[in-house]
């Protein structure tokens, strides 16, 4: 196994910046239209009763 010597630096590199503006309007769009279905489908269940 190879070994690296303790003065040098290993290269890793970092990504500076990761976006996750799409996942969140992914993930806020899935959640809206949750909500929107239960309250229709809750409403359609108090109209009949």
């Amino acid at each position: 196994m190879a070994k690296t010597p303790l003065n040098q630096k290993a290269n890793v590199k970092v990504e500076e910046s990761s976006s996750l503006k799409g996942t969140l309007i992914s993930v806020f769009s899935l959640g809206i239209f949750l909500i929107v279905a239960w309250v229709g489908v809750f409403i359609l269940f108090s109209i009949r009763f």
